[in-house]
């Protein structure tokens, strides 16, 4: 094995993945690629490995056995036997695909190819993936030590819950749309379980943090949410399963309310370059809303 030296950047099996589209994935999403990962090479070595970003062009780990791949909120963490962790984020566009051998490979032109790591059972490749970076496994935090408690960390307890509403209490004028979309405060939650833990705590998600009626229920609420969908094929949050009423308001704009039957609506949050569409029902959800001439066009 050869590997490039360097300064590192600061299961079960496993149910299809889901990917939301124009969205970063969600956190049980990227536990869902994790388990598929590891399912297809942990204890397997590794007959093919090609990192095709310029600052691993020469890292050769074939021959390594593969240790684990731990997901950490939106993080993956492949680990090898040498003492090394691949650390990647698919962000918006990233995606791991597992083929067998001699399978076509879908998921985009070669040229969009990042990462390849193959076994003698599966090849695992990672397309658009904008994070890509080698480091030592005891180094890992530099990657990942500033996220807040794992929502779907097997050790998560009151400790975890209570770490996370003290985290999101610390800037209690920032809304809680955007706190929750915070992998600081708690690591998990992306746009899609923001707009529906806001809907059924019954906010809107420009509410300020310091006006949440009990922050420590929301948060448990997130842990149970994630939880549930975590080996799901399909993401839930309504307890139904028919088409177009898997969501209380994520993707509704031009529907209604399920619980009311007002329009549900839908504009942009987020600072400038990081907006997220959000979706909020105006009649189940009290505090502050955008003003409509921002609202996303749609039906309402």
């Amino acid at each position: 094995m050869h590997l490039l030296l360097m300064k590192p950047s600061p299961s079960p099996h496993a149910a299809p993945s889901r990917w939301d589209d124009g969205e970063v994935p969600e956190g049980d999403s990227v536990w869902q690629t994790a388990a598929r990962l590891g399912d297809a090479l942990v204890g397997g070595e590794l007959t093919r490995c090609d990192l095709r970003v310029p600052k691993l062009a020469t890292v050769d780990l074939a021959g390594e056995i593969v240790e684990a791949v731990q997901p950490r909120g939106k993080h993956l963490l492949t680990r090898f036997s040498n003492g090394w962790t691949l650390h990647s984020h698919m962000r918006m566009e990233g995606r791991w695909q597992v083929f067998e051998p001699g399978e076509s490979w879908r998921g985009g032109p070669t040229h969009q190819i990042r990462a390849i790591l193959g076994t003698k059972r599966r090849i695992a490749v990672g397309y658009r993936l904008p994070v890509l970076e080698l480091l030592r496994t005891a180094q890992e935090s530099r990657a990942v030590g500033h996220l807040g408690p794992d929502l779907l960390d097997p050790g998560w307890d009151d400790a975890s819950a209570d770490e996370a509403v003290r985290r999101i209490e610390r800037e209690p004028r920032r809304t809680i749309g955007e706190a929750l979309l915070d992998q600081r405060n708690l690591a998990g939650i992306g746009n899609i379980y923001k707009s529906e833990l806001c809907f059924l705590t019954g906010v809107t998600p420009w509410t300020p943090v310091a006006d949440v009626p009990d922050l420590p229920r929301l948060v448990d609420r997130a842990h149970r949410l994630l939880l549930a969908n975590r080996d799901r094929p399909m993401r839930i949050t309504t307890g139904e399963t028919r088409p177009g009423r898997t969501m209380w308001v994520y993707g509704r704009k031009r529907d209604v309310c399920m619980r009311c039957g007002a329009l549900v609506r839908a504009a942009d949050q987020g600072a400038l370059g990081e907006e997220r569409v959000t979706y909020w029902c105006p009649r189940c959800q009290q505090g502050p809303s955008p003003s409509p001439t921002t609202w996303r066009p749609g039906r309402g």
